[in-house]
């Protein structure tokens, strides 16, 4: 029975997902997460009472790392050169931009959702902390001579580059490019063009 109610609960949660990376905070109902995840109407709220309860189920949801994205930063193995940083990131914002377009959004709305409440603020910047302390390691094994700063920036980049994409999709989205460009101005690295196969 538990592990009924687990897979339930899983199901709201992936469906709210998608809701709120696909429609926006405004249209993150109870009724559209119950359409979306394919369940009795009711069920949504017999599980987060409140909308607040939703929005900091869908956080925890997502920074679960049994539900983080496969092609994390985070979650990769260090880069052992900086082609090899510089294609990690573009292969991160391709697939941010791409195949986990939903849950990305998702993670900018409630981004935006945490101006106005700061324990939500705390936890999305756990996931993030985490983020920037990879990013930190990666470019100090590789030389950086500021690497709390280099690994901010790249973070930052990295999340600006997939927003555009978000916002302003551009047909054919492969940042190797620019990030081997970044990447290079760092750390003295790969210059722009540079082959990483």
């Amino acid at each position: 029975m538990g592990g009924t109610v687990a897979r339930r609960r899983e199901q709201v949660l992936d469906a709210a997902v998608e809701v709120l990376g696909a429609e926006g905070a405004r249209r993150l109902t109870y009724q559209a997460v119950d359409r979306a995840a394919g369940v009795p109407p009711g069920t949504t709220s017999n599980y987060f009472r409140t909308r607040a309860a939703l929005i900091d189920g869908i956080a925890e949801h997502l920074l679960a790392p049994e539900h983080g994205d496969g092609a994390a930063p985070a979650t990769e193995p260090a880069p052992v050169g900086p082609g090899e940083l510089a294609a990690a990131l573009a292969a991160f914002a391709r697939h941010a931009a791409g195949p986990g377009r939903a849950r990305t959004a998702a993670r900018f709305a409630l981004v935006l959702e945490s101006s106005s409440r700061p324990e939500l603020r705390a936890q999305l910047g756990r996931g993030r902390q985490a983020l920037l302390e990879r990013s930190t390691e990666w470019v100090r094994r590789l030389g950086s001579g500021a690497p709390e700063r280099h690994g901010r920036i790249l973070v930052d980049h990295l999340e600006g580059v997939v927003m555009r994409q978000l916002t302003f999709p551009e047909g054919t989205f492969d940042p190797l490019e620019e990030m081997r460009a970044l990447v290079g101005a760092l750390l003295g690295g790969v210059p722009a063009g540079t082959r990483t196969d």
